[in-house]
This record gives structure tokens, sequence and C-alpha cells, in this order.
């Protein structure tokens, strides 16, 4: 046996699948044996493993073992000359295996070898080769030296940045995301340090292998796709803490007592100069567009009322100072809470949510104005003036922002992604399916052919004019079909398209999944056929702000809408359970049986059989669309449903 290759897995069942259909087109010319260790998934990655790949050595822990642990559970098992330690979230060439192992065959001295990453974007990843981190490497590191400076010999050690990604260079410290070893060497250094429960442990090991009178290499004749934070958000305070924690434990390890004090010390300082630097920015990103629509509503109250004065009484300073001092303050604290409570302060920022949310910040302040003292109530038409101000105002501001700093103020503006897909007719067809049933805002501008068999009306043209097409049609992603092209020549593409701002997905073989990334900060993009199930958090958000938009228009319209109904007190009970969260206004079919096994849910007013006043009691087909409801839900479902059946609200 050559390799074993020992993938870690937790939670990225698509990225997983991908990974593992690269890994074995791959190992065609290589004997090679493949290990997953799953840390207790709940994503249905096992099924997946089991179904889908029933050659794969398959571990299951019952709980997180962390990474250290974990692979070496497996490299225990191991039978190949060779242990490639991989991530989940990687997609190999079909010839990265041979020439790995060849390289290694030809370099006795050779310890372990990394190679080429990019992103999925088709950036090249910066930690395929590391320099060790040593006191004063990682201070320059942590304190944003070696970004500045990042061709020095003495700043950009952390990353080797002097050297070229494109040569061979013997290194010091290499990625675990893909990290190439002799077994004979792992014998003798040990395996993985299981202090490490994440972070750090590749650092060690690749110290300790050249310890031993190994040498570590960087081999960029075979590049992989990592995409990169599956599992982590790498910007992360958390992240930072984990991390620079492991280093410390590294340098304790490993370097003498007065250096390790030293390195633990500047250890902590980089935490804490991370930690408020975190902060400072989370508060200032929180706080900097309330404070600003405040001061915005707040000038629009400012300069509308004197001119209200003037037009209504004809005398300035009709209304005395409490009410710019006090009221028109608080008025702005309702707009606000609206807009908060709407969702309008969440990246991307939405128009339609902002408007809402000064809606419901005009409705707050109209109930609350109805019950205060007379001396308090000074003017409905300043409020209207207000909240109108406000609905204009406050769009254009993100407008502006956006026209400005698009990349760090996006809009979350409905427009379609313009798509290509790279295959065969067959498979083409098949992932433009995909694309239909995900439900996603895309646009297909057509195919590109990989040969001369590829024709037909949707084939814009070959892959070898791939530029002039993504140019001509504007094109904003592109889809590559696994089945139908090589991993190499994938990434092959990616690296020649870097200038062009494109976006790039794979869809594996046989799979209802699309997948990519965009950058090394985003935790990923994926298409796939999937339940929209109704236990989300973003569902039940989505919910909950329905019932409760709903809610006041029925409370504020209950003078005259109690009239249409038998059980008027019912129905006013109802308003009033839906806003304290007793209840929902759409629920389960109530019988009983046809819910227990699904996502819990408050009590309906209504259900989904209100939408066949037809059907007959009947326990399997209440299940069936109560199961329908939970699996794929969507709030135009609910609309109807109220549409369709508002007269039993009062049930």
């Amino acid at each position: 046996m050559d390799l074993s290759v020992v993938i870690v897995n937790y939670n990225v069942k698509h990225f997983l699948e991908q990974c593992l259909h690269a890994v074995f087109r791959a190992a065609k010319n290589v004997s090679t044996e493949v290990f997953v260790v799953d840390n207790n998934s709940v994503d249905g990655s096992m099924e997946l493993v089991r179904e889908k790949f029933p050659q794969v050595q398959l571990i299951e822990n019952k709980n997180n073992q962390g990474f250290s642990k974990a692979n070496n559970q497996a490299i225990r098992q191991a039978k190949g000359r060779y242990i490639l330690l991989l991530n989940p979230d990687t997609v190999v060439e079909e010839n990265t295996f041979e020439k790995t192992v060849a390289f290694m065959d030809q370099h006795s001295e050779a310890g372990a070898l990394g190679v080429k990453m990019i992103d999925g974007k088709g950036n090249f990843l910066p930690e395929s080769k590391r320099g060790l981190p040593t006191p004063w490497v990682a201070f320059y590191k942590m304190f944003g030296l070696a970004k500045i400076f990042p061709k020095s010999k003495k700043f950009g050690k952390y990353h080797l940045s002097y050297l070229s990604e494109n040569e061979i260079h013997e290194v010091d410290v290499l990625a675990g995301a893909f990290m190439l070893m002799r077994k004979e060497t792992l014998d003798k250094v040990g395996l993985l340090d299981e202090t490490f429960f994440m972070y750090g442990e590749d650092i060690d090991l690749s110290y300790r292998i050249q310890q031993a009178g190994y040498k570590n290499y960087y081999f960029p004749e075979t590049t992989i796709i990592h995409y990169k934070g599956e599992s982590t958000k790498k910007g992360s305070l958390n992240y930072v803490k984990v991390f620079y924690k492991a280093m410390v434990i590294f340098v304790r390890k490993h370097f003498p007592g007065k250096k390790a004090g030293i390195f633990a010390t500047l250890i902590h300082l980089a935490i804490y100069f991370r930690a408020f630097l975190s902060i400072g920015k989370r508060v200032f990103s929180r706080t900097f567009l309330p404070l600003l629509d405040a001061l915005l509503i707040f000038l629009g109250f400012f300069l509308l009322t004197p001119v209200w004065e003037e037009l209504q009484f004809h005398q300035a300073d009709y209304y005395p100072p409490v009410f710019l001092e006090v009221v028109a303050p608080v008025y702005i604290l309702f707009f606000l809470f609206g807009i908060g409570f709407s969702g309008a302060y969440k990246r991307p920022f939405s128009i339609y949510k902002l408007e809402r949310g000064i809606l419901w910040g005009l409705i707050a302040i109209l109930l609350v104005y109805s019950l205060v003292d007379e001396e308090y109530r000074f003017s409905r038409a300043l409020i209207l003036l207000g909240a109108g101000w406000a609905g204009v105002s406050l769009p254009l501001l993100r407008l502006l922002f956006h026209g400005l700093i698009p990349g760090k103020f996006p809009l979350n503006i409905q427009r379609n992604k313009k798509m290509a897909i790279v295959g065969h007719p067959g498979e083409a067809e098949r992932v433009q399916q995909i694309l239909e049933e995900t439900q996603f805002h895309t646009q297909l501008a057509g195919y590109i052919a990989l040969d001369e068999k590829d024709k037909g009306e949707q084939y814009l043209g070959n892959i070898n004019q791939i530029k002039e097409i993504i140019r001509i049609n504007r094109i904003d992603e592109l889809i590559f079909c696994a089945a139908n092209i090589s991993s190499a020549d994938i990434i092959r593409a990616m690296l020649d398209l870097t200038e062009l701002d494109v976006d790039y997905k794979i869809a594996p073989p046989e799979s209802i999944s699309i997948i990519g990334s965009n950058s090394i900060h985003t935790a990923g993009d994926l298409y796939v056929v999937n339940v929209n199930a109704i236990s989300k958090p973003v569902n039940k958000k989505k919910k909950r702000l329905f019932d409760v938009e709903v809610a006041l228009i029925l409370l504020l319209a209950s003078p005259l809408l109690v009239w249409f109904f038998e059980n008027k007190s019912r129905f006013l009970s109802n308003i009033f359970s839906v806003l304290t969260a007793k209840k929902s206004w759409i629920g389960y079919l109530p019988e009983k049986g046809t819910f227990e096994h699904l996502p819990a849910l408050k009590g309906g007013v209504l259900n989904p059989g209100d939408l066949f006043p037809e059907l007959r009691p009947d326990p399997e087909k209440f299940t069936r669309l109560n199961m329908l409801y939970a699996k794929d839900y969507r709030l135009v479902t609910d609309a109807e449903i109220l549409y369709k059946s508002w007269k039993k609200l009062d049930r």
C-alpha cells in the first residue's frame, strides 16, 4: 500500500462528498486506502459516506475528539508507506497523489510535503508555506508587520512571503489541510500531539519532523483547492484565542524557559490587542449606522418643526423646547427599535426591511401617542412628517454608502446572478435543474462546451473561449460539472481567470449539491436541493415576524374587522395570544399523531389543511401536509393560508 488518506470530518457533508470524489479520481494510479474519521456530525455525513463511498474505512466518534486525536485514530490503522492528512473542504487534482508520492520517493531526506493551495476564487493561500513561528516571527505576524512588508526576509518569515509560490522550497511548517508524511517518519517522531485540540498541531509535527533530521518541502507542481473556513470563522475572536493558545502550548513544549516566557507574554499581548480591536470594531459597526440614523431623523424634526409651526400656526417657537429635547428623541428611539426589530441593521442591508421597520416605529408611536397625557401630545402631523423624512432620507443614506463603499456596505439588492455551466449536455442539464429547484436568484446565460461534440442553442462557445464568454455575456459565476471535467482542468481555469471578477462552483457527479467559496473569509457557498426546514433559526424568525406584523395590523383594524366574526372575543383573544407568542397564526393540523416527530411549533389558529376545505379527515394525509409544511417552509405559504382562510381567525 502506497498511500493512506486520512480525512477528519465535522458537519461538512457536501464538501466531504466533493472531496472524496476528487480523492478517488486521484487514487487511480496509486494504491490507496481512505479513512474518514467523523467527530459526531449531525448533518448526515456518515449516511452519505456509507451510501456513496462504501470503500471508505469509516471511524465514527460519539463526540468531537478534536483534530489531532481523530487523525491519530486513523493513522494507527493505516497501512500505507505514506500518510496524507487532508481536510474535507479540499479538492485535489487527478495527478496530485502520483506527483507527490513520486517526489517523496525521489527525495529520501523528505519527511513531509505540502502543496500549493488556492481558495475558491483561485487566489493563492499564503499558509501553503510557513516559517517556524519563533517569538519574533510571531510578533511580526501578530502585529501586522508581516503584512506591511511581505517581501522582507526579516518580517515575512511567517508565511515565507519572500519565496516564490511557484518554486519548490524547503520550508519549516506545512499546513494540516494537506500534509503528506512518510509512515517511517511518523513512527520515529510520534503521532500528532493530542494536547492540541485544533490548530497548532501541524506546526508542532512539522517542527518535530525537522528535529528528527528530515526536511519539509513546499511542492507547487500540483495545486489543490482549499475552501477553508467551513468549520471555523477565521476572523472571530474565539479563533484568535484558540489559535494563539495553541501557540503557547507549542512554545512551552519546544523552547527554553526564558524564551517560552517571553513568547507567552507576546501572545497574551496579541490576544488582548486583537480582542480590543475586535470589540472596538464590533461596537463601532453595530452602533455607527443606528447613531447616524438617529442624527438624520433628528435633523428632520429640527428642520421640519419650524416649517410646520409657520405653516400651521404662523408663529415661530409654537412648540416648547421639550419637544425637540425630549419628545423627538423618544420618537427616534421608537423608529430605531422598529428598524432593528425588522432586521434592517443586518448585512446585507435591506431597504424593504428598513421601510418596514420605520412603519413599525410609526405604528408604535401612534399607539403610545393615543395613551399619553394631553401635555405630551404635540402633533400627529409632525410624527407623520418625521416618519416620511425617515422613509426617504435613511434609504438614500444607505444607497450613498453602497455607492461609495459597496464592499463594506452591501445592499440586499435582488439582482440575479448570471451563470454559465461548463459541461456536456446531460450533466449541464442536471445541474441546471438543481439550480432551478434551489430557488436561488440566478439567471442562466448558457453552457460552455468541453469539446466539439457539445452542440446546441444553449452553448455560448467552448472552454478555449472562456475569457471572451465571461466578458461578453457578463458572467458572474461559473459552475463546473466535475463528472465531465477534471479537477486539474478546473483548477487551471480558476488560476487563468483570477484577473476576472468571477465566482466558481463545482457540481460533484450524481450529487444534489453545488459547492464553492469566494474567499478564505467566507464560510462557503452552497446550492443544494434540501429541506428548508421550519426549525431553521432564520425561518423561526421570519415566522415570528410575520405573526407580529399580522397581529398588529389586525389589532389596528379590529374595530372594523371584529364585526365580520361570529366569535368576536375569540378573534381578539387570538390576536393577543399571537402577540405574546402563545400561538402562531399558522400551525400544524392538530390531529393527534400527525406532527409528533416534526419540529415543535406553537399551536396555530389556522393550518395547512385550511387550503383544502374539501379534505376529509385522514391521518395519513394530515401527516403528509404537516411534513410538507415543516420541511419546505415559505412565508408565502403562511400568507396564502391566511388570505384564503381569514374568516376562520375566530377559532
